[in-house]
């Protein structure tokens, strides 16, 4: 996950491409080779969710919500959608790969990049983050507690609902197995037309995607993002930030108790 996070300046700019690569797929490095050959904002779910304002994360939560309401739902859905995506021109990572047709349904022009990775070494980096993404686990109800204090970051509990959503609804899975980056590769090349999808390994480099996209090989190396590592920087961070902020929550309570106590003890001498 990045440090900071892409926000569209030019609201009238399209999404070009959506890189459909489950997580742990170089979804970072990507997006930034996007960013620099589409000279463009793009999307990179994982650093929205957390370094975006409360009401932008909270447009995220209910995009999983709409879709619950099945057809009822989606011309609200689209809508959401649309201003999530407003001015970005590409899109990468969790959650918008969740709504892949949604989006193929909005921009129609829009192509789509699918980075594929060996299945055992994939499951090696991103089998150990699933372990608390169960939103029924006692751990993510207390880290939906913890979060609260937090603008943005405190909708990630609830957002992981969504992730078990789409894992039911795609893939007919109730947590995250193995097999799921084949399942949801084979979903992918069901979803979009041929001409439209681009496959390409982790170490492929700039010169398909250039290809593709009908753009020059940059005079640079392929970005490289160490996404694990900058994960775990990430996440104790956004602990720490949490932690701090509870302690302020606690003290100031805290005080106000005193305050209150002193103040009730007077009016009864």
């Amino acid at each position: 996950m990045g440090a900071t996070a892409s926000v569209p300046r030019d609201r009238t700019r399209q999404l070009q491409v959506i890189d459909a690569g489950y997580s742990r797929t170089a979804t970072l490095s990507y997006s930034l080779a996007l960013e620099k050959l589409l000279k463009g904002p793009v999307m990179h779910g994982g650093t929205q969710m957390f370094h975006r304002e409360d009401g932008y994360c909270r447009q995220l939560d209910d995009l999983y919500r709409l879709r619950r309401a099945g057809k009822a739902g989606h011309a609200k859905l689209l809508k959401t959608l649309r201003d999530v995506t407003e001015g970005f021109v590409g899109t990468a990572d969790c959650p918008m790969f969740h709504f892949l047709p949604e989006l193929l349904e909005l921009y129609p022009d829009a192509k789509v990049v699918l980075v594929t990775r060996d299945p055992t070494s994939w499951w090696r980096s991103f089998g150990a983050f699933t372990q608390i993404d169960d939103y029924r686990s006692f751990a993510v109800r207390c880290l939906e507690i913890y979060l609260a204090p937090l603008p943005g970051a405190r909708w990630f509990p609830s957002i992981t609902r969504g992730f078990d959503d789409d894992l039911r609804l795609r893939h007919g899975l109730e947590k995250p197995e193995p097999e799921l980056l084949e399942l949801h590769n084979a979903w992918v090349r069901r979803t979009v037309p041929k001409e439209r999808l681009l496959e390409m390994d982790l170490a492929s480099g700039w010169e398909p995607l250039c290809k593709f996209l009908g753009k020059p090989v940059p005079d640079e190396p392929f970005p490289r993002v160490n996404d694990s590592q900058a994960r775990d920087e990430f996440m104790r961070a956004v602990m720490w930030k949490a932690g701090v902020s509870w302690i302020g929550i606690v003290s100031t309570l805290a005080v106000g108790g005193v305050a209150f106590a002193r103040w009730y003890r007077l009016g009864r001498s």
